[in-house]
């Protein structure tokens, strides 16, 4: 009798059904390799841990909601050769996570402040931490709709816990009540407690501009944000700049040599020949007796 079959249910009732699915492989290579029990057990253990490790790499990557799969291994540092590439790595590690510090990226649009958010973001996956990705107009939309059902405080509360916060696109488009005052409240709730990662297309003295019907709350977000911040500046040329294709049919055109063609046309020679003949019938015709 296959023992898979008997262990199945007690296995499922354990909640440890993962290893059914490397228990065959497993035996078969206890029994050629003469592996001890205790070495049999180690490797399915072994396996359990590694489909549970992945099960939750998958779980955290679905909630964060990234919108693309965006790595550090795929950010083009040649192309932004003013960036400080030691920072990024530092940062990668994971080190403001433990700082509880927030992480700052300007540039120009189409440099790459969302890529390398989001690539940052996946690291801090990696290592196990809960993320959260939205644009900042997609942030103070979802908390509005709390607000309309009763839920605020809630929400506001599930987004203060999460460990690493980006916040892409801040200062986009200018926020006025309630969003502003609800962007003020998340930062003021996540200050010196979790890191949170923004991105914008304003440079750092701009960022007031994000507020323009009040100023002095302006002030108080912008303070906290700045407030032992890792700041990345990409300047750069955008990488959706279209391509320019060379035109094929001018290059084919210039390549193609000059002929002076001499020869009269088949057309014309045909109609001349018939007239010849037309006007030799006629002369014939009138000199006649």
């Amino acid at each position: 009798m296959n023992p898979a079959t008997e262990l199945a249910p007690q296995l499922k009732q354990l909640r440890l059904s993962g290893i059914l699915d490397s228990l065959e492989a497993r035996n078969r290579q206890a029994i050629d390799a003469k592996l001890a029990y205790t070495e049999f057990l180690a490797l399915l253990i072994q396996d359990e841990v590694a489909r549970r490790e992945q099960k939750k790499f998958s779980t955290r990557l679905r909630r964060a909601a990234f919108r693309a799969t965006k790595t550090l291994e795929g950010f083009e540092f040649d192309r932004l050769p003013s960036t400080n590439r030691a920072l990024v790595h530092d940062l990668a590690t994971g080190r403001y996570i433990q700082e509880k510090a927030p992480v700052l990226i300007v540039g120009p649009c189409g440099t790459g402040k969302s890529h390398l958010a989001q690539a940052l973001g996946h690291c801090a996956v990696r290592q196990g931490q809960d993320v959260v990705f939205a644009s900042c107009a997609q942030l103070v939309a979802s908390l509005n709709a709390a607000r309309a059902i009763g839920n605020y405080e809630r929400k506001l509360q599930q987004l203060a816990r999460v460990p690493v916060l980006i916040i892409d696109d801040f200062g986009l488009k200018p926020l006025r009540a309630p969003a502003d005052e609800d962007l003020h409240d998340l930062i003021a709730e996540r200050y010196e407690q979790a890191a949170t990662i923004v991105t914008s297309n304003l440079d750092f003295t701009e960022w007031d501009q994000a507020f323009p019907g009040n100023r002095l709350l302006a002030s108080a977000t912008v303070d906290r944000l700045r407030h032992n911040a890792y700041c990345l500046t990409l300047d750069g040329a955008s990488y959706r700049a279209l391509r320019q294709e060379p035109n094929k049919a001018k290059t084919a055109l210039a390549s193609t040599p000059k002929t002076t063609n001499l020869e009269p046309p088949k057309t014309f020679v045909r109609a001349y020949s018939n007239w010849l003949l037309y006007a030799d019938h006629r002369w014939l015709y009138c000199a006649g007796p």
